[in-house]
């Protein structure tokens, strides 16, 4: 069974997921919902935010642990989390079909680099299109999440190496090793923690690995870097300009807000990306 967003308002969102239909927050949705009430009654589940940054789920009917739903042409395990995160951001599916496509330059014999790569669609996505794919996170039951998605997956190449540790101490270590890349894409977190404790703060963190992620650039052929982003204060404009600043100016860029499409027609924004190519 597939995921689907059936409705949004009122700072939430009414989803399907596979065969259970949850309630989670949409902190955007400033409108009223489409769909009338009795739908939204009849949802399995429900998270609700507490003022300390996290929330809880209510269960209205009893669910498994984990599931499977299909979203982006991939079967994915969804689990509800204590952050009320079900192990994918389907507003990444734009960039999947680009990884996938002739347009982002990957095929046979070239890399790409997955950072902040969470449970592994978007690794698969670039495996799919031949390239040799590094996917790290730095949640090492992330990586066994993304490990799980790949059984359930037979039609992605086994082209992938899975890698939990630091961002910023891996990057370091492949400029170390003159490694390069074709592809690096980055969704990083507004906050967050290595994996042996280290603090990444996006406003300070991101200009610098954005310049490693340059030196990690093969300048033999044209490079792209597919960078998202949801914190507040970080618009495409400001995007753009870092990656100008890492990369050069003359880069080629194709920005959007992501968006999740709607049953009812409309869509949902979430977040925004910005594709870089720099020949």
């Amino acid at each position: 069974m597939n995921y689907q967003l059936l409705d949004s308002g009122h700072l939430r969102k009414l989803e399907q997921v596979g065969p259970y239909r949850l309630i989670r927050p949409a902190l955007n949705a400033f409108w009223g919902p489409s769909l009338p009430a009795s739908e939204w009654e009849a949802a399995d589940a429900v998270f609700t935010r507490d003022s300390s940054g996290g929330g809880k789920w209510s269960f209205r009917n009893r669910l498994p642990e984990a599931w499977f739903a299909e979203w982006g042409g991939f079967e994915l395990k969804m689990k509800p989390t204590g952050f009320g995160h079900l192990g994918f951001f389907a507003e990444q599916y734009r960039n999947w079909d680009f990884f996938r496509s002739p347009e982002s330059g990957l095929g046979e014999g070239t890399k790409a680099l997955n950072l902040f790569a969470y449970s592994g669609v978007g690794s698969m996505a670039m495996a799919q299109a031949g390239a040799s794919v590094c996917h790290l996170d730095a949640s090492r039951g992330m990586i066994e999440w993304g490990q799980e998605n790949m059984t359930r997956n037979p039609q992605v190449p086994d082209a992938i190496r899975w890698i939990a540790d630091d961002v910023n101490k891996f990057t370091m270590r492949e400029v170390r090793r003159g490694n390069k890349y074709n592809l690096i894409a980055l969704d990083p977190p507004t906050f967050g923690r290595g994996s042996n404790g280290q603090v990444w703060k996006i406003e300070d963190d991101l200009p610098k690995l954005l310049a490693r992620c340059n030196e990690l650039r093969d300048r033999s052929r044209p490079f792209t870097v597919v960078l998202s982003c949801h914190s507040p204060g970080f618009s495409i404009l400001v995007l753009e300009r870092l990656a100008e600043a890492a990369f050069g100016r003359g880069g080629e860029f194709e920005s959007f807000e992501m968006t999740v499409p709607e049953s009812t027609g409309r869509e949902l924004p979430a977040g925004i990306s910005v594709r870089c190519r720099v020949k």
